[in-house]
């Protein structure tokens, strides 16, 4: 093999190498932004009602869906929204991947499924839901909210301060 070749190969290899690192990188922010965000629809029932919060579920797709990326990493991941969050909200995050290094256990699947049935019948992502404790539907977002974090942050803490 001619030295041209094998730095073709060295470069590409690099490149390969570069752009796995960037995917990993790109997951893990993702799911950094994720941290406070549970996945189990029954334990967040039962932490709401001990603990007298609402709980905001969220339809979103993390590996291919825009606009759900950009509503966790500006809204959800805002100071304003983790701040409210973490004293009135149980999150829960219900997540369609479709790339198959991302697929979910069956088990997980199974109960996102179970979760688009009763709240996002349509299939909408992101589509984001507030929930009263006992798993009641008190107002949904479809799309991405179309305001700033502190805006959205107080449009949900409106709702929650009324008790509706």
């Amino acid at each position: 093999m001619s030295g041209k070749n094998c730095t073709y190969l060295v470069t590409f290899g690099t490149y390969h190498h570069t752009m796995k690192l960037f995917s990993i990188l790109f997951t893990t922010l993702f799911l950094a932004s994720l941290t406070n965000w549970g996945t189990d629809m029954e334990e967040a029932k039962k932490q709401a009602k001990d603990e007298h919060k609402y709980i905001l579920l969220n339809f979103s797709g993390s590996d291919w869906c825009g606009p759900c990326i950009r509503l966790h990493k500006e809204i959800f991941g805002s100071d304003e929204f983790k701040t409210f969050a973490d004293q009135r909200l149980v999150l829960v995050n219900a997540d369609f991947p479709r790339l198959k290094k991302n697929q979910l256990t069956k088990e997980q699947q199974a109960k996102n499924d179970k979760l688009a049935d009763k709240y996002n019948p349509q299939g909408n992502f992101p589509y984001t839901v507030l929930l009263n404790e006992e798993g009641k539907v008190v107002k949904a977002w479809e799309g991405y909210p179309n305001e700033t974090p502190a805006a959205f942050t107080a449009q949900i803490k409106s709702i929650v301060d009324a008790g509706h």
